[in-house]
């Protein structure tokens, strides 16, 4: 009889240790798998991996939304760019010098008033505070990584006041070291990419991951070479005044328009700036951009079809050369040496070409009047 007691007791003991056991592992087990790795918990920033590349015309049209035209009372222009959820812009501090407020225009046409709340008197950065902008999705940030010579880099801003520019080019120096009136600029980068005045404090955006590098802030009166700060060496300062906005603004005794000779562009420099913006809007299949560079007479003349036309066998454009001559105070003429890959039947073949433009003056914009060019040996 106790045997048989001891049996079913057993028994049951059995049955009810497993349908514990099955109810527990159906429970947890998936809790388990689903559950967060701590080897991915505990990455850390340095051990992120690159972000993925992405297309160029994603990266521009992510980006051009996100950087501003900055205009001071006296009429003077710059760029800057949203860096955080603040409304906070960055910028050069030359572009905003010696002013409290900045009115801040955005791609879209709408206007703000911005606060200055931190301006250096050594580094040329600056930062200026938009509550319209509160709460915006800001640019990403490269906040460790340095870029290396041969890096593809964007130059964004509004030159000349064309605002929504978008210029190519590459890391082309490290660690250039120069002085413009009160800023130094230390271990700055050098980029091929054209810029101009306007451009200042513009993002330097990586071609491959759109993220900020570099603030724009200077250009070099002979050929056009452009500087940028890397962004990762002033965050700290910029950082600083985000959290704690200065009560009062220094004085700054310095040009609205840097540039490493530290004199002012001439027309001639614009001159350049126009033929060069042209081609790179061409190579950048930006033929409304190209177009609208044109004279009214010119536009009279030839439609934007018929002119985009004209670049549709056009595989590749680059800019070689450009030399610049004053013919007298209303007209400026410009001889270009270009390099086209253009398709024939099932090739392709290299053509140089020599054009002679014409540029001049239309209610205040410097515009390409004319062109004539012939192929070149």
């Amino acid at each position: 009889m106790i045997k048989w007691m001891a049996s079913i007791f057993v028994t049951l003991f059995i049955w009810v240790a497993g349908i514990f056991l099955f109810s527990h592992l159906k429970e947890d087990i998936p809790n388990q798998v689903t559950a967060s790795s701590n080897l991915v918990a505990q990455l850390t920033e340095t051990d992120k991996p690159n972000p993925s590349p992405k297309d160029l015309k994603e990266v521009i049209h992510d980006t051009q939304k996100l950087v501003m035209k900055l205009e001071l009372e006296d009429g003077s222009l710059g760029s800057g760019f949203l860096y955080n959820q603040k409304g906070d812009i960055i910028t050069n501090a030359h572009v905003v010098a010696n002013a409290k407020e900045v009115k801040v225009k955005t791609t879209d046409s709408k206007e703000y008033t911005g606060q200055v709340i931190g301006m250096s008197t050594e580094v040329d950065v600056a930062v200026v505070r938009v509550k319209g902008l509160e709460e915006v999705e800001p640019l990403s940030i490269a906040r460790i990584r340095k870029a290396e010579i041969g890096d593809e880099v964007l130059a964004l801003g509004s030159p000349l006041g064309f605002q929504n520019t978008v210029t190519t080019g590459i890391i082309s120096g490290l660690d250039r070291d120069l002085n413009i009136d009160n800023f130094k600029y230390e271990d700055v980068y050098q980029i091929s990419a054209p810029i101009a005045p306007g451009n200042s404090g513009g993002p330097l955006i990586d071609r491959k991951t759109g993220e900020v590098i570099g603030i724009n802030s200077a250009v070099s009166n002979q050929g056009m070479i452009g500087f940028s700060i890397p962004i990762r060496d002033v965050l700290p300062l910029i950082e600083a005044w985000s959290e704690t906005p200065m009560k009062s603004l220094p004085y700054l005794n310095s040009q609205v328009e840097q540039s490493v000779t530290g004199g002012n562009e001439t027309v001639e420099d614009y001159a350049q700036y126009i033929i060069t913006y042209f081609y790179e809007s061409i190579q950048l299949g930006d033929y409304v951009t190209a177009y609208s560079l044109f004279g009214s007479e010119w536009q009279s003349n030839t439609s934007y079809n018929d002119f985009r036309k004209g670049y549709l066998n056009t595989e590749t454009v680059y800019l070689e050369d450009v030399k610049i001559t004053k013919e007298d105070t209303n007209q400026i003429t410009a001889v270009a040496k270009i390099v086209a890959e253009e398709r024939e039947k099932k090739s392709k073949v290299k053509v140089n070409y020599e054009v002679t433009y014409t540029l001049g003056y239309e209610n205040d914009q410097l515009k390409i009047l004319s062109g004539k060019g012939q192929a070149a040996n």
